[in-house]
């Protein structure tokens, strides 16, 4: 497999700062860096971004995910190793990067449990969290970014 592009964010500098911009305002310590990992990784494993599974595989194992977390995320409901309110926040992150799977939307269900588990503030973080990444996976898929090329 080769890149469609070399480098889109030197094409596109103000669409990169922008990105990058986000990626500061998550950090901001609302959610935990760990958490925020995990749903980035599930919204790439959805969106089949090699480069974002990659990449955020690592920055969650870095952030002190254990490798059997890390393995489960794509079947979390099957595995014990999560928290309700990880639950919550995985659940909102696939309903909300499968839009066109269901006529709803992000069912009211989804979205109540979620609201259950994090303060509006948080829940703010997360919803601009998975929009983010979403983007971001749409950007790698769409240029065809390599797996192993963040190193």
């Amino acid at each position: 497999m080769e890149a469609r592009m070399s480098n889109i964010y030197k094409l596109a500098p103000g669409g990169a700062q922008a990105m990058l911009a986000m990626e500061k305002f998550l950090g901001n310590g609302v959610v935990p860096h760990a958490l925020l990992e995990l749903i980035k990784l599930r919204a790439s494993q959805i969106n089949g971004c090699g480069l974002c599974v990659d990449m955020h595989s690592h920055q969650a194992h870095e952030a002190g995910e254990s490798n059997e977390r890390l393995w489960a995320v794509a079947a979390w409901r099957e595995a014990p190793y999560f928290s309700d309110r990880e639950r919550a926040a995985l659940a909102l992150t696939e309903a909300a990067t499968r839009l066109a799977d269901n006529p709803e939307g992000v069912p009211d269900g989804v979205w109540d449990e979620a609201a259950r588990q994090f303060s509006e503030e948080e829940l703010a973080v997360l919803v601009m969290a998975i929009a983010a990444i979403n983007a971001w996976n749409r950007i790698s898929v769409t240029t065809r970014q390599i797996a192993g090329s963040h190193h």
